[in-house]
């Protein structure tokens, strides 16, 4: 049986452009029908995607996937399944600590309250030990009371590096612009730009130029799958750029930025659960809405300095950064 691109991804749930990053990395391998412009995948190529996906649902990287998918005895496979048990097995370890710690500070907060102290967090002998507490050195009893800074320090290091947002300050820059609207638009968008760069020599004229990249419109806004993509290239204000590219001005704006590997966009839910709960910072999605991804932005790092050096191997890591637009959330008055 042969499936078309477009029965893929919507009976799995992947778009196009994450098939073709499979592609690019020799994961799967379509076929193209000399009567039919578009891929065509068979059924073993789809039953590869399937295990691919619950890979990656398990969190296992497509380096290892790829091991994974040639592994004929399995014997590999096993060995990092193990690892990647052994890995989880450290952020629950962490998860522990830190409730662990927190169960303390209930504790005694708990047994303050209930004999009626007022408890003032900065100066009360009820959080000082609690303090002590988290000082003190590991005991032998089976059920853990005392956990030391160092080991609070270790499980936090080892949670935070599941999202670690950070929050940058775009500043405004010239673009040079391309847009492209129909089934696949990621394939072919950031062909012109890679020809503009190369023949003007952008790199060596603006060694700091950067490459960003938006669903416009999203996907779901058109019907029958049909959606674009535009990506920019920061340019100086002075210089001129060919057709198809069109030049533009983008006003900058404060984000919180998240690296990802290609193709996590799964992700993208996790950095906007970030904002919904962030103290500090909310969400300042664009007026057009989802039309342009609510002027959410991803910067492919590294692309400039690759299309400069014509794509050489190991030329780029498949990084990007996901930025959403974010403004100070405001106080909230009594």
């Amino acid at each position: 049986m042969e499936y078309t691109i477009s029965q893929v991804t919507q009976s799995l749930d992947v778009t196009p452009r994450m098939l073709r990053y499979y592609e690019k990395v020799g994961l799967i391998t379509p076929f193209h029908k000399d009567d039919y412009a578009y891929r065509c995948y068979d059924e073993e190529t789809v039953k590869r995607l399937q295990l691919i996906i619950v890979m990656r649902k398990l969190r296992i990287p497509l380096k290892k996937i790829a091991v994974i998918l040639q592994d004929s005895d399995q014997m590999k496979t096993l060995e990092i399944l193990r690892e990647s048990v052994e890995e989880l097995d450290g952020e629950i370890k962490s998860l522990e600590t830190v409730r662990s710690a927190l169960n303390m500070f209930i504790s005694h907060l708990d047994e303050a309250t209930q004999s009626k102290a007022r408890v003032y967090l900065l100066g009360n002998n009820v959080l000082m030990k609690a303090v002590e507490a988290l000082s003190l050195p590991k005991t032998t009893l089976k059920e853990k009371t005392n956990i030391s800074i160092s080991e609070l320090d270790q499980a936090n290091e080892s949670l935070d590096k599941r999202l670690n947002v950070r929050i940058v300050m775009l500043p405004p820059y010239t673009v040079a612009s391309n847009h492209v609207i129909g089934k696949d638009p990621e394939a072919s968008v950031g062909d012109p730009v890679d020809k503009f760069i190369r023949e003007s020599g952008l790199y060596e004229i603006k060694p700091d130029s950067r490459y960003f990249g938006f669903n416009h419109p999203n996907p779901g806004v058109l019907e029958d799958g049909i959606h674009g993509y535009e990506v920019w290239v920061t340019i100086p204000d002075d210089m001129e750029v060919p057709a198809p590219l069109v030049k533009k001005h983008f006003n900058g704006g404060l984000y919180a930025a998240m690296t990802i590997k290609f193709p996590e966009f799964n992700l993208w839910c996790e950095l906007n659960r970030w904002a919904w709960d962030n103290p500090d910072y909310e969400a300042n999605y664009s007026e057009l809405g989802f039309e342009i991804m609510g002027g959410c932005l991803e910067e492919h790092l590294n692309w400039v300095y690759s299309s400069y050096m014509g794509w050489p191997e190991n030329g780029i890591d498949g990084q990007l950064d996901l930025l959403l637009p974010i403004k100070k959330r405001e106080s909230k008055k009594d």
